[in-house]
């Protein structure tokens, strides 16, 4: 019952119903307990027109319009005159005075209480003004026994009433909560998890019926997001279906192109002028058509596994990509500076973060060799309190606008004529597996930076 919407609103609507009714009780009890000491001072004034009509009376006629007044002694005061106009012996001394003259709401509030938690009976005075202002007033005095058994019957009456009423409220608001919000977000529940057994069924996409607004727009939002991821997992079925026949395209040609390569390294060797003047370029032309077979398959594997973070020494894992390109890098008068001091650490997996520092050199390298200008290429680190961040700066020619443009999308944001773009793509795509970002700070005339930041600690707490 209480890990259910109705059975949580049926048990609330019984409580505040219960705590209504309580407000309401206090000053009803202090109003019935009025009540019944205003009666009684009406009985002992009636009951004192009998002595005011014969000033004599018996005894007997007096012990019985006490006892149908329910008091012990009748005062009326007239004419600034006090007059005990009927009398009988007290059970007790008087314990205490009660005007209701003009009693405040609080005072016979408080009253009320305190006689209703007080059990031991007593004898009061109660002081009251006589019905239709015949005389100054009227005082008697009372047994409380009987007022307080009355009050208690009066608010245990009250209590059942009030039980019965907000059970049957309760009732009532739990079957008009099952049909107007628990049945339809059953329904809305239904169709997700009928829409989760087969989300390429577009069949089970739900269909917006709610009459309640605020449902009808989540039943809406819920339609919207289901048609999207429907229409999104039928686009990543096809392109899952073209990146396999593209593989094995790719795989294919990349065995043809390699055979081919093996004629050209042949060819290279002829004597023929026009023969070696065309090589080179064909050479280079199967070269490049072999690097984007390599590069399609490498795309097109299996997704990256998930880093292994640990402590890396970041300046032994610059020096090796520092070391890897100054090989490729030969007479050309190109600098390369391993700016990160030794010692410092930060959060990656080693073979994947040398991986990204070494594409990010070599895309630099190759562009400034191309630009046929001296050149230098700077990794530097800065640390911060909650994430690291490696900078790759040269001093080449910027990046190109297309490039700019499509930036970190395979195929189409390649740095240079004849590059795919990929390596941008995959380094990105491994950054992302860190928790981190792989970001270009600038490119213009005077050169290229691109960040690196990788958080310390836990990625998911970043």
């Amino acid at each position: 019952m209480l890990r259910t919407l109705s059975g949580r609103f049926l048990i609330l609507t019984i409580i505040f119903v219960m705590v209504a009714e309580i407000l309401i009780f206090v000053p009803s009890i202090a109003r019935f307990r009025e009540d019944y000491l205003l009666s009684r001072l009406e009985r002992a004034q009636i009951a004192s027109l009998a002595l005011l009509a014969d000033d004599m009376i018996s005894k007997e006629l007096e012990t019985e319009l006490l006892r149908n007044a329910e008091v012990y002694n009748v005062v009326l005061r007239r004419d600034e005159v006090r007059q005990l106009m009927l009398s009988s012996e007290m059970p007790a001394p008087i314990q205490d005075t009660f005007d209701l003259r003009d009693p405040s709401a609080w005072t016979l509030i408080y009253d009320a209480m305190a006689r209703l938690f007080k059990p031991e009976p007593e004898v009061i005075r109660v002081i009251g003004a006589p019905v239709l202002e015949a005389g100054l007033l009227i005082e008697v005095t009372i047994w409380t026994r009987d007022l307080r058994s009355a009050m208690v019957d009066y608010g245990l009456n009250i209590l059942v009433l009030s039980a019965v009423i907000s059970i049957f409220t309760a009732s009532l608001l739990f079957v008009a909560v099952r049909m107007i919000l628990v049945k339809p977000i059953k329904g809305v529940v239904g169709y997700m998890q009928r829409y989760a057994a087969a989300p390429e069924d577009a069949r089970r996409i739900i269909q917006p019926g709610a009459g309640v607004e605020e449902l009808r727009e989540a039943e809406v939002a819920l339609q919207t997001l289901q048609t999207e991821l429907t229409a999104a997992l039928k686009q990543r079925e096809r392109l899952a279906q073209l990146g396999g026949a593209v593989a094995k395209v790719s795989h294919d040609l990349r065995n043809i192109l390699t055979s081919a390569q093996l004629f050209t390294d042949r060819i290279e060797m002829s004597e023929d002028p026009t023969v070696k003047r065309m090589a080179p370029k064909l050479v280079n032309s199967i070269t490049r058509a072999v690097h984007l077979c390599e590069s399609t398959l490498a795309f097109g594997k299996a997704e990256e596994p998930a880093p292994r973070l640990t402590d890396v020494p970041i300046a032994d894992v610059v020096q090796d990509v520092v070391e890897s390109e100054s090989l490729a890098i030969g007479d050309f008068d190109l600098k390369l500076t391993n700016d990160v001091d030794q010692g410092a650490l930060v959060m990656a997996d080693a073979e994947q973060l040398y991986r990204v520092i070494h594409n990010l050199v070599r895309n630099a390298r190759q562009a400034i060799v191309a630009a046929g200008k001296a050149g230098e290429i700077t990794i530097s680190l800065e640390d911060a309190p909650d994430h690291s961040l490696i900078r790759v700066s040269d001093t080449g020619p910027g990046l190109p606008p297309k490039a700019l443009e499509h930036l970190f999308k395979p195929f189409q944001g390649g740095m240079r004529k004849g590059g795919t773009g990929l390596g941008l793509a995959i380094s990105s795509e491994l950054i992302r597996g860190h928790g981190g970002e792989l970001t270009l700070e600038r490119s213009d005339e005077s050169g290229t930076v691109f960040k690196i930041c990788l958080p310390k600690g836990d990625a998911a707490e970043i």
